[in-house]
């Protein structure tokens, strides 16, 4: 083997067997009519399919043939019998997030994810279930809670990652120090190898095929010294084949030497898996500890009061927001304990503390299950923000995940900090303490050939030194391509030598996975970010954040998938077309592929042009939740608008498209809106709309859905209405600007009347610009951005002296607020209004909260319900809008999510059904649920109308609801004086 150290790369050793020739086109494509002939799932060779899987959660990129997605254990045999023929190499995917590169290949990718994602059953008695590969840790967890059960193991992609992942990488979670690895429990494994056999993976190896079976029985006879001596003991130990598991003393476990093996054995198409008790209560305790060293050297101790759970993480991880929530340090461990009862969990709560308290600088005992859940997010979400440091730096995987014995963690950490600093190298460790396993990103330089040999460099140094410490290189996510190269320094030659002998009995065609595991490609071959231009492409956006490289904004998505979650719980709104389509091109993750593999030029070749990219993109609602919600803040709003625009505008090497008729009539929508106000057309316009043909043709040549209804305009404009109001030069208080967005001014004026009301009575004086502005919303998400560009400057022409003045500008409508936020200064980053209009932006609510926070609103005291615009939440939050609302008496959650219209998404020919499946999502079904008479609210005007158009519902803009409370007050005060 190549010393890694001097930076010598090792080449791919050879591979057995004939999987590891590459097809030429031809070849491809009588193994895609093949397959076709032979399966009954979906058989995807296009550019599109092959780009979304090129990559995982790693490091590493390699581009396979094409994608099968089986239905059934027939259609996984069908498919390997293909290949097998055709010497086609095969890897098993799940949700794609593995972490060391084990879930990408070259030849052809078996999506478990599709159709093998059934629960057979769930057996409370023997506290086991039978599942499919593909289905989401959640999904079981949830359908056992309803016994009283979970699976133990809950790794931080829990939300999405599949149990056929989880026992491919013999995945662990936090709470592995009670419930252990995947590995100590799983039952039973139905498996079949590359050459067709099928088997039946349990102890004692009785459902096991023959030929394999004796071989193996063979081989460990002949090492069994070797096997009982050669692997460390420690909690934590991943890396490698568990060969030790196949001893005699150990009940020769199929299952458990299995689990871990990559997908490199035997394909997974069903299991049974062992389900452990939920305890009654949970507190969680957070322990304040100097520094991450103090914090790594106490999490051993507590393990004697059988915690669930021992996470460490240091302050760099933690943003000010929840470190309010954390008692006093610079390292904190989140020690979660249980009972039956709340007091019972809580007294071993205070027990666990009491014990601590010597080494701790305070603690917290966190006991509502609403708080806990924020504070675990901070941890889950480790994986992605440790990906972008503050100052705009990137980290990536490799030595994710490296454990060793919890005993020696805190010695282990001073030198992992020490070898850093000798590399000139940046990491954030934290992770499961309480096994002593660590995760880290490091800012690799990944990209310059200098850099990629300093990751060799370090990584072999590392190695070291986790081997000096007794550990494992993997601790929980395999070996992969990340690691495999090295194992010789943990197991020795030998050892590994024994792995291949595993592997070739179970696979002598070298078909499974090839290059991971055992005989792998070199830890610096295949990098993800070889392919991508060297060179920052032009573009229309500024990326601050990305030093202005639109790959580096590609970049930000490393693959952990959150974007996939398909739950419907929490504040959350990313990602709502793929909870929509189920499709991973439609999530935030399929996008950013796609667009990594559009500036690669190898598998998507259009560049700007290209379709597979476009089509992915056309079902993005541009609600910027990812901004928020993605840990990495991954903007694809901001992406398709970029496209959008190189799309249709053309550059040298691609002619502009022809831009859909919708960008006409929804994109020019202030435009034609003001026409309409200024010819006083709207009562001849609403008339024609309520004429089915007229509105049926007016639709089609607007390029709008035909289910749509025409949304009624006013008569009168909110900014002619503000004219005609008198004594306005007289009024006194104190100014703020109160911004004549196209909805409020044009479709819902209203809400701007009822806000001049509230302000007014707050004490605060509206002034509303003379001239024409506008926050160019519709023409940025229809990717118009020259026009965009030349509003946005006439905008701030309009509006500088309000900003010479330092006025606050309010803004009613929450996207037209966004976008003035964000939009505004990242396209025209060289004018430095821009960014002083952004900063002066506040909403309705945080006007008040700021400009007016003694004043007393009307106490409405009624229940509410309705939508939080998915923009607010990304760009801006909701907190003062919660403050308003608990002021005036309004109680209860808005829903969190996406509506669905999303602006001009919605009224698009072609987007009707996702957009109602949208709304079907989260909104429509709390407002069924909602009793009789709660006041149903949104700011929005797009979450009004798809209320009023899906439901029937009337919602309305907070500043309506509370000038309603104030005549109403004003007419109680009025009746008492005369009373």
């Amino acid at each position: 083997m190549a010393d890694a150290v001097d930076g010598q790369r090792q080449e791919p050793a050879q591979q057995h067997g004939a999987a590891g020739r590459t097809p030429d086109a031809e070849e491809a494509r009588e193994v895609e009519r093949a397959l076709r002939g032979a399966v009954r799932g979906e058989v995807a060779f296009g550019a599109k399919d092959r780009a979304l899987v090129t990559m995982d959660a790693s490091n590493y990129r390699r581009v396979p043939l094409g994608v099968v997605a089986p239905r059934d254990a027939e259609d996984v045999a069908a498919a390997l019998a293909v290949c097998r023929e055709r010497g086609v190499p095969v890897v098993a995917r799940g949700a794609g997030t593995s972490i060391a590169g084990q879930a990408t290949g070259t030849g052809v990718v078996l999506d478990c994810t599709r159709h093998l994602r059934g629960i057979e059953e769930i057996d409370p008695e023997s506290r086991t279930a039978v599942v499919g590969p593909g289905v989401v840790l959640d999904e079981l967890r949830a359908a056992a809670g309803a016994h009283g059960l979970t699976f133990g193991p809950d790794p931080s992609t829990h939300s999405r990652c599949t149990l056929g992942g989880m026992i491919g990488n013999n995945s662990c979670g936090s709470h592995s120090v009670a419930w252990g690895t995947t590995a100590d429990n799983v039952r039973e494994l139905d498996v079949v190898t590359y050459r067709g056999e099928r088997g039946r993976l349990a102890p004692g190896g009785e459902g096991v095929p023959e030929r394999l079976r004796d071989g193996v029985r063979s081989l460990v006879r002949g090492e069994l010294a070797r096997l009982r001596t050669g692997f460390p003991e420690l909690p934590r130990r991943i890396s490698g084949y568990a060969l030790d598991e196949l001893l005699p003393e150990k009940g020769e476990d199929w299952a458990r030497a299995f689990t871990g093996s990559e997908g490199t054995l035997g394909v997974l198409t069903r299991a049974r898996v062992r389900l452990v008790p939920v305890p009654g209560a949970r507190v969680l305790a957070v322990l304040g500890y100097p520094d991450e060293s103090a914090a790594a050297e106490a999490a051993a101790g507590l393990l004697r009061h059988g915690p669930l759970t021992v996470e460490g993480m240091a302050e760099d991880l933690v943003g000010e927001g929840a470190r309010a929530a954390l008692p006093r340090g610079g390292a904190w461990l989140f020690v979660e304990v249980g009972g039956d009862t709340p007091a019972q969990a809580r007294a071993h709560a205070e027990a666990l503390c009491r014990d601590a308290a010597d080494g701790t600088t305070g603690h917290t005992l966190v006991t509502g299950a609403a708080e806990q859940r924020a504070l675990w997010r901070v941890r889950e979400d480790a994986s992605g923000t440790a990906t972008r440091r503050p100052d705009g730096g990137e980290a990536w995987p490799g030595w994710e995940d490296c454990a060793v014995p919890p005993a020696r963690l805190g010695a282990y950490l001073r030198d992992f900090r020490a070898l850093l600093r000798e590399y000139g190298l940046r990491g954030l460790p934290y992770g499961h303490f309480g096994d002593g396993c660590i995760h880290v990103r490091i800012d690799f330089d990944l990209l310059d050939r200098s850099g990629i040999a300093r990751f060799r460099e370090f990584s072999a140094a590392l190695a070291d030194t986790v081997v000096a410490h007794g550990g494992s290189l993997s601790g929980e996510h395999g070996d992969g391509q990340a690691r495999a190269e090295l194992l010789p320094r943990m197991y020795g030659d030998a050892m590994v030598g024994l792995f291949g002998r595993f592997k070739d009995l179970w696979d002598p065609d070298a078909g499974l996975n090839p290059g991971m595991l055992v005989r792998p490609e070199p830890i610096d071959a295949n990098l993800r970010f070889a392919p991508l231009p060297r060179r920052p492409v032009d573009v229309e956006f500024g990326y601050p954040h990305d030093g202005g490289d639109f790959s580096a904004a590609v970049r930000r998505c490393v693959g952990v998938a959150k974007c996939r979650d398909e739950s419907v719980s929490g504040a959350g709104v990313m990602c709502p077309s793929f909870r929509a389509t189920g499709q991973e091109q439609h999530s935030t993750r399929g996008r950013a592929r796609l667009l990594h593999e559009m500036l690669a030029g190898e598998v998507v070749t259009g560049g700007w042009g290209a379709e597979e990219v476009h089509e992915a993109l056309d079902l993005c609602l541009s609600c910027k939740g990812c901004r928020s919600d993605c840990p990495v803040g991954v903007d694809m709003a901001t992406y398709k608008a970029e496209f959008l625009h190189h799309y249709h505008e053309g550059d040298g090497e691609h002619p502009g498209r022809r831009r859909p008729l919708a960008h006409y009539s929804m994109g020019w929508l202030p435009l034609w809106l003001r026409l309409v106000s200024a010819t006083r057309t709207a009562p001849l316009l609403n008339a024609g709309a309520r004429v089915p043909p007229l509105a049926a043709l007016a639709k089609r040549l607007g390029g709008l859905a035909p289910e749509r209804d025409v949304p009624p305009l006013p008569r009168e404009s909110f900014t002619r209405w503000w004219r005609r109001q008198p004594g306005r030069a007289r009024e006194r208080g104190r100014p703020v600007v109160l911004w004549p967005d196209t909805f409020t001014d044009q479709l819902s004026p209203e809400a701007g009347s009822a806000a001049v009301r509230v302000l007014r009575d707050a004490g605060l004086r509206p002034v509303v610009p003379p001239g024409r502005v506008c926050c160019g919303l519709t023409y940025v998400s229809t990717g118009q951005l020259d026009r965009a560009r030349a509003v946005l400057r006439r905008t701030l022409d309009a509006v500088e002296p309000a900003l010479d003045a330092g006025l606050p500008v309010t803004v009613l409508e929450p996207p037209c607020a966004a976008a003035l936020r964000s939009d505004v200064p990242e396209l025209l980053g060289d004018d430095p209004r821009a960014a002083r209009l952004a900063g002066a932006v506040r909403t309705f609510a945080q006007t008040l909260r700021e400009q007016a926070p003694g004043w007393t609103p009307p106490r409405l005291d009624r229940a509410v319900a309705g939508q939080t615009h998915c923009h607010q939440h990304a760009v801006i939050g909701d907190d003062a809008d919660r403050w308003l609302r608990e002021r005036a008496g309004l109680h209860g959650t808005l829903s969190g999510g996406c509506c669905g219209l999303a602006g001009n998404f919605g009224f698009e020919k072609g987007h009707y059904d996702v957009s109602v499946a949208c709304a079907e999502d989260r909104l429509l079904p709390d407002l069924r649920a909602a009793d009789p008479g709660t006041e149903l609210l949104a700011d929005g005007y797009s979450c009004r109308t798809q209320m009023a158009q899906l439901g029937g519902y009337r919602a309305r803009h907070l500043a309506e609801v509370l000038a309603e409370g104030l005549d109403r007050r004003t007419a109680r005060g009025t009746a008492e004086s005369r009373g």
